[in-house]
């Protein structure tokens, strides 16, 4: 019986161990960096005075992408050797970002109202968008 049992358990062991097993390998990364830059003089001033924002067009953020995709949008103040990812808070200056068709705004705000005018960028801003493929179920 025992001999039987272990024929048995090694034809199912051999059986299964043979079974097809599939690899899927994608044909690269379903993303995409755009590097932009926002000269000093393309902050524009609100009314009030209190949100300074600058507009990037952007074709690539067409209706499907707007809908579906990540759109994550990372600056570097002063073009230096390091991003940030908006929304975030420095010095009492709030960045954040909105994203419509074709468009991308990045605003500077005041945190708390201490200073309630923001600081005018003096040198090139650096943006990085990273567009993240996405599907809708």
């Amino acid at each position: 019986m025992k001999k039987l049992t272990l024929i048995l358990l090694c034809i199912a062991t051999l059986g299964l161990a043979s079974c097809k097993k599939d690899t899927i390998v994608q044909n690269g990364a379903n993303n995409l960096t755009i590097i932009k830059y926002i000269e000093p003089s393309a902050w524009q001033s609100s009314s009030d005075g209190f949100t300074l924002t600058a507009s990037l067009s952007e074709s690539r953020i067409d209706p499907r992408t707007f809908e579906n995709d990540a759109i994550l949008v990372y600056i570097s103040r002063g073009d230096g050797n390091f991003y940030e990812q908006l929304p975030f808070v420095y010095d009492v200056q709030a960045y954040s970002y909105s994203v419509s068709q074709g468009r991308i705004d990045i605003d500077i705000q005041s945190s708390d109202f201490q200073e309630a005018i923001p600081d005018r960028p003096t040198s090139r801003t650096r943006v990085k968008i990273v567009l993240i493929e996405s599907f809708q179920d």
